[in-house]
């Protein structure tokens, strides 16, 4: 078994996790990578201006998906072009790539595709990947309408959903879904027959922008 997915017979005092894995955030800078991030780990939004992340940063959290405790290593990147030799060299031991795009930024949209072929040229070739309409709490100052998001994730075969920082919407759910898929993988490479759906279940969990509950 991989050094990055912990026994889930026996998981050990010093390794207290049924799995361990590691999720790279990547997109153009001022997408809302850091804002997405803090959100997920502590509840809380980044209001005002901050400073952009530089390089490369992480944070840890622990979820429940389906009693198993699951360890995330979620890497927070700089978008800006002089820190990119630095942040691929992460992109090998990333399992988890979440491509963010600003909804309210028609440039960090059109950029993606050049992420996505970073991703092709970096990454492991089953690291799980997935395209997030990050902002969609802005109304008036959209720029990019949700049917091209899911059209170029189509085109690509990443799923996709639309996030909020500001609302939280739909957060944990992209966090969880990787997580499964990630599971899924694992079971696989067990010889376990079971399979996960991503693309289908954050279709059917997603929240639309201004929907309640």
């Amino acid at each position: 078994m991989s050094n990055n997915n912990f026994s889930r017979d026996c998981p050990s005092l010093r390794n207290p996790f049924d799995y361990a894995f590691k999720v790279m955030l990547i997109g153009d800078s001022g997408v809302g990578k850091t804002c997405l991030l803090i959100r997920f780990k502590d509840g809380a939004f980044l209001s005002g201006s901050f400073i952009s992340t530089v390089g490369i940063d992480f944070r840890n959290k622990t979820i429940i998906v389906d009693e198993k405790k699951v360890k995330l290593q979620i890497w927070d990147t700089a978008g800006q072009e002089r820190f990119r030799s630095v942040t691929h060299a992460y992109y090998r031991d990333a399992q988890a790539l979440l491509l963010l795009y600003d909804v309210g930024s028609r440039r960090t949209f059109d950029n993606t595709r050049a992420w996505l072929s970073e991703i092709k040229d970096y990454a492991s070739t089953d690291a799980v990947v997935m395209l997030l309409g990050n902002k969609a709490d802005l109304t008036k100052e959209r720029q990019v309408k949700r049917e091209e998001g899911e059209k170029l994730a189509m085109n690509f075969n990443v799923p996709f959903l639309e996030t909020s920082a500001k609302t939280g919407i739909n957060i944990e759910l992209a966090f969880e879904a990787v997580s499964r898929e990630l599971i899924s993988h694992s079971k696989a490479n067990g010889f376990n027959s079971s399979h996960f759906n991503i693309g289908q279940y954050v279709t059917e969990k997603e929240r639309k922008p201004g929907c309640c509950g």
